[in-house]
């Protein structure tokens, strides 16, 4: 049960009968499972002051779904591969949003039904705005880290000719510190395997022979090195793209390699470290944000059905102008 509609209906003085009657009309057909709502009596204020609540709440309503929305959202985003099991982080005091819905208690200790009504709304707007903006740094400074890991990931990833070739290679398959050798990494198409192992010697002069050793491979081919003079390079790289063989430009740097290697642990193990103090954050504060979204809906439901019942003097309405009820609709489908 995702759906829900808050009504306010003119009651008798227990506020029995108009549920008794919902009740008799929506059960026989099965149309809605339906429950009181308990909603304090409040300081109602002038008249003018109930019309700027009015508009004000109908602007907090949007924000707030829109915030625990978002927030629905980010739970998903932060538990990436788990995120089938966001929804047992979408609690509201500790139960189901559809429980705590139907069995609504107003929190007097947070918002004091005691005090002005405008001053419980500027409670709520304050304490949502600051919500959003804690969500806001939080999720941008997780989002960096994981953006910048992703694109060093990305580096790791792909086929022999576009990833790096740093975690795949070792120093000990590069003639390394030499004035007059140089050691080419080649990409061999899998077919041309046997052609390559026969002519890489003679592609050029200089070809330092049985220099060839296979360092892996992939679907499309093999990554091989070959070891030659300096000074042959660019006619061995002309001759190896006439046979479909391709250099790859690539300079063995341990200390670069090095570099890389402790960038991509040192933002695992800060992922690592920001994953559970987010998830723990945004599930307190779903919560929170949460039942302060279903005060806003209390609110409305209330300061609507004073100004229906408000007689305005100069405004002449006959019973059937005159509609009573007040409405709002509540919607739980917060992952779809």
């Amino acid at each position: 049960m995702s759906e829900f509609w808050l009504i306010s209906a003119p009651g008798d003085k227990e506020n029995v009968q108009a549920l008794e009657r919902m009740n008799t009309v929506t059960s026989k057909s099965n149309l809605s499972y339906n429950t009181k709502f308990a909603i304090p009596d409040f300081k109602v204020g002038t008249l003018d002051s109930l019309v700027g609540l009015s508009d004000e709440l109908g602007k907090l309503d949007t924000f707030a779904e829109s915030l625990i929305r978002r927030m629905a959202q980010s739970v998903v985003e932060v538990m990436e591969d788990s995120k089938g099991k966001a929804q047992e982080h979408l609690l509201a005091n500790g139960v189901d949003l559809t429980s705590f819905v139907t069995h609504f208690e107003w929190d007097m200790a947070k918002y004091p039904a005691k005090q002005p009504l405008v001053s419980v709304v500027d409670t709520i707007a304050k304490q949502l705005a600051q919500i959003e903006m804690d969500l806001k740094s939080r999720t941008a400074a997780y989002n960096t880290l994981k953006t910048n890991l992703e694109n060093l990931e990305k580096k790791f990833m792909g086929n022999l000719f576009t990833r790096t070739l740093s975690d795949i290679v070792s120093k000990e398959d590069f003639v390394l510190d030499s004035e007059y050798l140089i050691t080419l990494l080649v990409i061999v198409p899998k077919p041309n395997y046997s052609q390559w192992q026969k002519t890489y010697e003679s592609l050029s002069d200089m070809v330092v022979p049985r220099s060839t050793k296979l360092i892996t491979e992939d679907k499309e081919g093999g990554l091989f090195t070959v070891t030659l003079f300096r000074k042959v390079i660019e006619d061995f790289k002309t001759k190896a793209k006439e046979n479909k063989f391709t250099v790859r430009e690539f300079y063995y740097d341990e200390k670069e390699i090095k570099r890389e290697r402790e960038e991509m642990a040192r933002l695992l193990s800060d992922k690592k470290q920001q994953y559970g103090p987010l998830l723990r954050w945004l599930k307190v504060n779903f919560s929170e944000a949460f039942i302060a979204w279903i005060h806003v809906k209390a609110l409305r439901v209330f300061v609507e059905s004073v100004l229906a019942s408000v007689e305005i003097p100069g405004l002449q309405l006959n019973n059937q102008d005159y509609f009573p009820y007040v409405y709002f609709h509540i919607d739980l489908s917060l992952l779809d």
